[in-house]
Order: C-alpha cells, then structure tokens, then sequence
C-alpha cells in the first residue's frame, strides 16, 4: 500500500511516498525525501503521528482578554481534542508572564502548555 505525505520539517517540502504492509504500521520504503530527516518524518507519521498545539487561553483583569500558549512539546495526535478540552478550561488572572508554565504534564502527555504572550493587568474584563 502506497501513501503520500509531505514533509514539514523543512523548507524544502519534500512529497514522500512511503509503502507499507497492509497493516499500515510495517514500512517497506520510503522515497522522496532530500534528507535523512524526511524519512524520519514519514516514520513517524505512520507509526506514532504527533502534533502540537498553539491557542489562547482567556485573561482576567487584563489588558488583553486572551494569552497565547503553546505546548512545550508533541502529543500523540489523538489526544488533540482531549489536550485543548484541558486547555479551554483555563482562565487566568493578570499579569501573566511569558514563559510562565501553567498546566504542567497536561493528560499526562509529558508536555506543558507554555504562556507565549505577557498579559499586564489593567483591563476590566469579565
């Protein structure tokens, strides 16, 4: 069974074709890639797909209403939606600091949700 994807890890954005067993977890081959990190890519999409998130969580008291956060590293991709259930439960009160960790081990994915954005206090948000 062929599969195409293409790569992300670089600018170059290889098309990798990668042929698999039919269980599609077993890789054959993989074809494509400019660069030894392509083919790791590729592995990685078939047998253990993850993705990051970026978001905003809302602010109290702030300037701002929202603070962007990102998650410190990758979850499996199907806890995507369980990750930013635990992120949307969270509200904080201003100021908040860049670099502030404020969900550590979210579902114990071994990743944490980062604040990206400082948030003075001074609005009047509700």
């Amino acid at each position: 069974m062929m599969q195409t994807y293409t790569c992300i890890i670089c600018p170059n954005g290889c098309e990798l074709q990668v042929d698999m067993m039919k269980d599609r977890r077993t890789i054959k081959k993989i074809e494509g890639n400019l660069c030894p990190k392509g083919a790791e890519y590729a592995r990685q999409e078939v047998q253990d797909p993850r993705r990051t998130i970026a978001t905003s969580v809302l602010v109290q008291g702030g300037v701002l209403p929202l603070a962007s956060v990102r998650l410190s590293k990758a979850v499996p991709k199907n806890q995507i939606f369980d990750v930013m259930g635990a992120i949307k439960k969270i509200t904080l009160q201003a100021p908040v600091q860049a670099g502030s960790v404020i969900l550590f081990n979210v579902l114990d994915s071994g990743s944490d949700v980062i604040v990206t954005r400082s948030v003075k206090a001074g609005g009047q948000n509700v």
